[in-house]
């Protein structure tokens, strides 16, 4: 008697692939639009062409979710590596050699900043990979001895080819996958030897019963938003924008089941927008809610508890906890529990520092050992190679100060201070924004939250793990960076000059009178 198959046959129009059985776990599914549907059919077909892809559009619009989700959905494995000027033709070569033998996607995210003379060679490569797969194709041309497996195995070796002087194996399943921010500083325009190889073309569901309704009221108040309001270079009212709010008020629904679902949505508008806002631009928000949500009024979420520690915190410190700064302070905690990446902005002087230290010190309160540990890095007082790491000449690999410090936080390395018991683990970026720079950490921001160094390596965030930024601007910051972040904004008036004031008073009135003096 026959043994059943196990294979699963898998068609998109004229695409028909196996089922890869990859194990990805009980994962979140991106809602099948019909852009979303019309993306899959032109990356499968691009695969049937024997082609890679290149989805390209603004940032945050879905391209590398959209892949991965691919990905997903025919259980292949798909790695997503972040492209950067750092990169060569050899790094980019080895990655190749890994995908070709395994048979998995490689998604290069922002491929465009890659160097031009190195995107030159890197169409060489791929061309040689494809042609291979071209070759390997058909029965008669595979090797004997990979010619046929068992239902339901893995997709096995279909023969050798010769890539760059090295005999490797193929698997044909592996596919090249290229996203594009167009129009960035640092970006290159893709040579027309590489455009020929790659064709070129969230909602979540978080149980909301009238989602339909209530998706009305909230894209009509983010395209109010970003035509009355000033124009501001971190706001952000996109597709990563509505995924955080989303994500807001699904955990505010769970948490309180029986409030009306509109009620929940107001709540999760109005406290996630509000403090990434200047003065002048909040009233007119509120109006534009008040609108929308016509008769409904919900009161702020207060976590007593936090506050508490932090006024019991900055009385310790001999800081002025004032309400606005013990607001800030919790609406910094508000912003961790929802992005792994929070941009603390505002000019010198407006407390940046001191509320990420006062949250801190609420954390490790009464605490045997310490909860919540940070690491500051200065980004601009080093050089990219310096923050990120290099490869020397004699291809020896020298690690940089972020990767050490991102590599012992997700290893829990204790001869650097970092163990198990620690729930919060923050780098703290303290320095101005550039594009060199920042768009390095374009998949740790993202909901890759993996770190690719040119060395290959991937340093995977941790759930405790947080990047913070400290920055007075974003004028030179790309709508990739932006939109990859939560945003705290901190006013000249929020905190203002009366604390440092009262404070500097209250320690003069402590020291004796003989050690005080006055210079006019």
């Amino acid at each position: 008697m026959d043994q059943p198959s196990l294979d699963v046959n898998v068609k998109i129009c004229d695409f028909s692939c196996k089922y890869f059985y990859e194990w990805v776990g009980n994962t979140g599914r991106l809602v099948i639009t019909p852009l979303t549907d019309r993306c899959y059919i032109t990356l499968t077909m691009a695969l049937k062409l024997y082609l890679g892809g290149a989805p390209a559009g603004p940032a945050g619009t879905g391209k590398t979710e959209t892949t991965k989700d691919l990905a997903r959905a025919l259980a292949i494995p798909c790695y997503v590596f972040n492209c950067s000027d750092q990169m060569n033709f050899q790094s980019i070569a080895d990655i190749f050699r890994g995908l070709a033998q395994t048979g998995a996607w490689g998604c290069f995210d922002e491929f465009n900043r890659i160097p031009i003379e190195v995107l030159s060679v890197v169409a060489t490569q791929v061309k040689t990979i494809q042609d291979a797969i071209v070759k390997f194709s058909t029965p008669e041309n595979r090797d004997e001895e990979f010619r046929s497996a068992p239902a339901g195995t893995p997709p096995v070796k279909v023969g050798y080819f010769d890539f760059m002087g090295d005999t490797i194996s193929l698997i044909p399943t592996c596919g090249f996958w290229i996203t594009m921010n167009p129009g960035y500083a640092g970006r290159t325009e893709l040579p027309e030897n590489l455009k020929a190889l790659f064709r070129s073309n969230m909602l979540m569901a978080e149980g909301f019963q009238t989602a339909r309704a209530l998706s009305v009221k909230f894209n009509t108040l983010y395209e109010l938003s970003s035509a009355l309001l000033s124009k501001q270079p971190h706001y952000d009212w996109g597709l990563r924008a509505v995924k955080s709010v989303l994500r807001v008020a699904g955990g505010m629904k769970r948490a309180n089941p029986n409030l009306d679902e509109n009620q929940v949505l107001l709540r999760a508008l109005r406290d996630f927008n509000t403090p990434k806002m200047p003065l002048h631009d909040i009233p007119i928000f509120l109006r534009l809610v008040n609108d929308l949500f016509m008769g409904l009024t919900v009161d702020s979420k207060v976590d007593d508890d936090l506050k508490t520690k932090i006024t019991r915190v900055a009385k310790e410190r001999g800081l002025q906890y004032d309400e606005m700064f013990v607001n800030k302070t919790c609406n910094f905690q508000e912003l961790l529990d929802v992005r792994h990446s929070v941009m603390l902005l505002g000019p010198a002087g407006c407390a940046k520092t001191t509320i990420w230290k006062t949250l801190q010190g609420a954390h490790n309160l009464d605490k045997p050992k310490p909860t919540c540990v940070a690491e500051t890095v200065n980004p601009k007082a080093v050089t990219g190679d310096e923050l990120y790491g290099y490869m020397t000449l004699a291809k020896d690999w020298k690690d940089g100060v972020l990767s050490i410090i991102m590599r012992g936080m997700s290893k829990n390395f204790a001869d650097q201070g970092f163990h198990d018991y620690q729930t919060y683990k923050w780098v703290v970026l303290d320095g101005d924004i550039d594009a060199v720079w920042i768009e390095s950490m374009n998949t740790v921001m993202d909901d890759n939250k993996v770190l690719t160094l040119v060395s290959n390596e991937r340093v995977p965030l941790s759930p405790s793990m947080r990047m913070v930024f400290e920055i007075n601007s974003l004028k030179n910051a790309t709508p990739a960076t932006v939109s990859r972040a939560g945003i705290l904004y901190i006013n000249e008036v929020d905190v203002g000059w009366r604390p440092l004031v009262e404070t500097w008073v209250r320690a003069v009135k402590m020291l004796p009178r003989e050690t005080i003096s006055f210079t006019v």
